[in-house]
Formats: C-alpha cells, structure tokens, sequence
C-alpha cells in the first residue's frame, strides 16, 4: 500500500459544499471523493503513477 501524506487544500466554500454532497451520493468521504476525483483527471490525462508490482 502506498503511503499518503497530508497537506493544506484550501477550495471556496461552494466548491467543498458540492464536493461534500458528491461524496455523500457516492458514500465516500471528503478526502476519498477528492483522491477519485484526482485519480479519475490522472488517469484521462495519462498521467497517472505507475503501478509498484
């Protein structure tokens, strides 16, 4: 598993609030739907990290 580290994200309130009601819908956390949403505009850019095997 890979490690994770923690950094400050600031986002404008209406922003986080959609977010918020995304990840609700999806039951998945803030920080869980923020990572998917990263992963998934990673993955359409091909840039993604490479896979430890």
């Amino acid at each position: 598993m890979s490690k994770k580290k923690g950094f400050a994200l600031r986002l404008n309130e209406d922003m986080l609030k959609a977010i918020e009601k995304w990840a609700a819908d999806e039951f998945r956390s803030t920080n869980g739907q923020i990572e998917w949403m990263l992963m998934k505009a990673l993955k359409e850019a091909k840039r993604a990290p490479k896979k430890d095997d």
